[in-house]
């Protein structure tokens, strides 16, 4: 968790900046709803509706889920990739997901196609946030080849039917 600053932007809440930091970090850190913020707060004895804990979400998170983003560990040094079709609406997508080998998800994606293109569109969007990996697992989709080979040459890439179940 990080520190509440003692600072202007807390002045006039009717909570402490410690409460207000808590719940803040408890939203982005966790998988949670503001509900289940206002029920974790609830049963440390802290009274305060899911619409104020929105507010200090609106109002503060940013500063929190750039300190976050910043604390995490970084990605191992092989990743696994993957797409498959999802339907929105009733039209057809791919959802590229790319995993570390420890099991961290890096990156989700969704395009309306499957080809060199969008598979660079994603190398570029995973190299730019995380640096380039020393190995690359995939299925045997030709995209991932040819957009390995114009970006990162220097990459080992396995494309193997089986091994990327990670992803």
């Amino acid at each position: 968790m990080t520190k509440a600053k003692q600072s202007g932007a807390f002045k006039g809440h009717r909570f402490p900046p410690e409460i207000i930091s808590y719940a803040v970090w408890a939203y982005f850190r966790f998988p949670m709803s503001f509900r289940d913020v206002e029920d974790l707060l609830y049963k440390r004895g802290v009274i305060v509706s899911y619409e104020t804990i929105r507010s200090w979400v609106g109002k503060f998170g940013h500063q929190y889920a750039k300190v976050i983003r910043r604390d995490r560990p970084a990605p191992s040094d092989k990743w696994h990739l993957d797409e498959v079709v999802i339907t929105i609406r009733g039209k057809k997508y791919w959802l590229w997901r790319a995993v570390d080998s420890k099991g961290d998800v890096l990156d989700i994606l969704v395009q309306s196609r499957r080809n060199t293109k969008a598979a660079d569109r994603f190398f570029r969007k995973l190299f730019k946030q995380y640096g380039q990996p020393r190995v690359l697992v995939t299925d045997k989709l030709g995209s991932y080849g040819a957009a390995l080979r114009k970006l990162a040459p220097g990459i080992d890439h396995r494309a193997h039917k089986g091994l990327n179940n990670r992803a």
